[in-house]
């Protein structure tokens, strides 16, 4: 408080001099109470702009603290919405690979919505019917028809008839008016047939072997046919038995539960340990014919190579392996960390390698996409690996002092650009100039091309694209309108393009090597529907085993050949002890056995190809129209 009014006036009206020492000492006394109460105030105030300033601060640090916090909700609001942009694409990827059309042809505009139902037979069959309604429907004058197909419904000739006459009853053999009817020669009568089918029929054969004694010793023996080898001990069980269950399993993909259940509609039921015993024992005996494929097909200049997953499981006792074998040291390997880890199962691979000249599929299962599958397989090759851009060839490639060059697919190459949907112009016009390599090459297919005419035609039409490519690889980062980025999917195909081009190129000179890898990976759908059966490998040998029967089914199949005879022959002649393999070989073996050929196998393949021919005729000419029309349109604006 500040000392009181009458003191200040007592003090301004006197002198000093004249106070008393009491009246000093009050003074003195007020004024340091004044200034203690000025020195409290002073505090207060200075604790009160302390305060002050410290809430201020926080409210900083909090407004600092709250912007930090919108930085990093925008930038996860950006990271998520990122995340949904990525989830929706693979969401319409996935919805493509799942519900789209599985071919790898061509459109003439990629862009376009439009339904095409593929080149299958299905499809043929289905634009047949609606080319029928149609005309039914008199949409189409006569003279625009097309021709009918003609197509026969004959049942094969070489089934055995069973005959049986029809009689008509007695009441009917004699007119009311005119007394008994005349029959009629056979060769008028009406005459329908029927396909019958009878289920699989089981025989016991019995052997009776005869024996000789001497009756002049016992120690002379006894003298009796010499018993022939068998699948299983005793001979048991005929090739026949064997063969159905190699073709069901590995040609048309049914599991040995589903086999058993067949077999069971016949009055046999075999346990599944019996089958799996047969196979293990068929296996064994097709063993050198399989290392004989894989020599032959080792002798062609190009193989193809694609791969696959396959679950296999982890046995509960790890087998025994050869250390001293690369394939089993690395199978240990792979083992010994699926056990470290407490997997219950392991990633194998499934391999297929297809000669482009020489006509064998040969499969092959490992542990892992490691080296120790392609790499012993391609051990002694000299020639042109063809397949997709794993670093693995390349690494083959480039230990083989020269001998293994690499090429690569152009149909891998193609995908990354039909799947760059951020840039839709560029993606169209990448899409047209693999459309048209594409196109140059199916019409140099239907000319016959081969050898040297085959390669100048690659030259005079589809090198001029390739240039055009790679004219606009090098320019589009120069481009101002639009910057490619870094991470959008037209960039990775363009580099994907930009690293391999050397390989994805090679087939320009050499006509032997396909445009892509595409008919070695549809040998992918045997691995893949089986998988779907049999739904992984219960072990390595197992796993193995599968390789080698769908090394056998497939190549007799890729032959046009019936895989069951091919089959069942092939078991026969190796039990009689045949060591010579060249007569094994599918075309070998298909000029031996003509009525064992797929004749309706091939006229298909040439009706596929005929309707894949005129649809690309009728597309070049609505190309080149639409081409001339916009010449046209464009000198006219001159």
């Amino acid at each position: 408080m500040l000392a009181e009014p009458h003191l200040f006036t007592l003090t301004a009206m006197k002198d000093v001099s004249q106070l008393s020492r009491e009246e000093l000492q009050q003074l003195v006394l007020n004024q340091s109470q004044r200034l203690e109460t000025q020195d409290q105030t002073l505090a207060e105030k200075d604790k009160a702009l302390s305060s002050t300033t410290a809430k201020l601060t926080t409210r900083d640090q909090e407004l600092a603290s709250s912007q930090k916090e919108l930085a990093q909700s925008k930038d996860i609001i950006r990271q998520h919405q990122e995340k949904i942009r990525q989830l929706e694409k693979d969401y319409l990827q996935l919805f493509r690979e799942r519900f789209g059309q599985k071919s790898e042809r061509y459109i003439a505009t990629p862009d376009q919505m439009r339904i095409d139902f593929g080149d299958t037979d299905d499809a043929a069959d289905a634009a047949d019917g609606l080319a029928d309604a149609v005309e039914e429907a008199e949409l189409v004058p006569a003279h625009q028809r097309r021709k009918r197909r003609k197509t026969s419904h004959a049942l094969p000739a070489h089934f055995p008839r069973i005959e049986t006459t029809v009689d008509v009853p007695e009441a009917d053999k004699t007119c009311p008016q005119h007394g008994e009817k005349t029959l009629l020669p056979e060769k008028m009568w009406d005459v329908r047939e029927k396909l019958v089918m009878i289920p699989a029929k089981f025989e016991v054969h019995v052997s009776k072997y005869k024996k000789y004694a001497c009756t002049g010793g016992p120690q002379c023996g006894v003298a009796s046919p010499e018993r022939p080898t068998g699948i299983v001990e005793g001979d048991k069980y005929d090739t026949s038995v064997a063969t159905q269950i190699i073709t069901h399993k590995y040609a048309y993909f049914l599991t040995l539960y589903r086999l058993q259940n067949m077999f069971a509609g016949s009055g046999w039921t075999p346990s599944r340990s019996l089958m799996l015993n047969i196979l293990t024992n068929c296996h064994f005996i097709i063993e050198p014919l399989l290392d004989y494929f894989k020599q032959t097909l080792q002798n062609d200049s190009i193989v193809a190579c694609d791969d696959t997953g396959t679950t296999l499981l982890y046995p509960k006792v790890p087998p025994d392996f050869d250390l001293t074998d690369p394939k089993q040291k690395r199978a240990a390997e792979v083992y010994a960390a699926a056990l470290e880890d407490g997997k219950s199962s392991i990633n194998a691979k499934m391999w297929a390698y297809r000669g482009v000249t020489v006509k064998l599929n040969v499969f092959d299962f490992t542990v892992s996409r490691h080296r120790d599958g392609p790499e012993l397989f391609f051990e002694n090759f000299q020639g042109t690996i063809l397949g997709d851009c794993w670093h693995g060839f390349g690494s083959i490639a480039a230990s083989s002092d020269g001998d293994i060059v690499r090429a690569a697919c152009n149909a891998h190459a193609r995908r990354k650009f039909e799947n760059a949907q951020d840039y839709p112009a560029d993606r169209k016009k990448w899409m047209d100039w693999f459309w048209a390599l594409y196109d140059h090459e199916s019409e140099a297919q239907e000319q016959g091309l081969s050898g040297e005419a085959l390669v100048a035609s690659r030259g005079e039409k589809q090198k001029p694209v390739w240039d055009l490519m790679r004219a606009e690889l090098d320019s589009i980062d120069d481009r101002t309108e639009q910057v490619v980025l870094p991470k959008s999917d037209l960039r990775k195909a363009l580099n994907y393009l930009s690293n391999h081009w050397t390989e994805l190129t090679r087939y320009l000179e050499d006509a032997d090597l396909p445009l892509d890898n595409n008919l070695c990976e549809q040998l992918m759908r045997e691995v893949a529907v089986g998988r779907k059966n049999w739904l992984f490998a219960g072990s390595l040998r197992g796993g193995e085993r599968s390789a080698g029967f769908m090394t056998l089914c497939s190549s007799a199949h890729r032959n046009d050949v019936d895989v069951w005879a091919y089959v069942n022959d092939v078991l026969n002649r190796l039990l009689a002890g045949e060591t010579d393999y060249e007569p094994l070989l599918p075309w070998n073996w298909a000029q031996a056995h003509p009525k064992s050929v797929r004749v309706y196998r091939q006229q298909e393949r040439k009706d596929k190809q005929v309707r894949q021919r005129e649809k690309r005729k009728k597309r070049r000419a609505q190309l080149e129209k639409s081409i001339k029309a916009a010449e046209a349109k464009t000198s006219s604006l001159r």
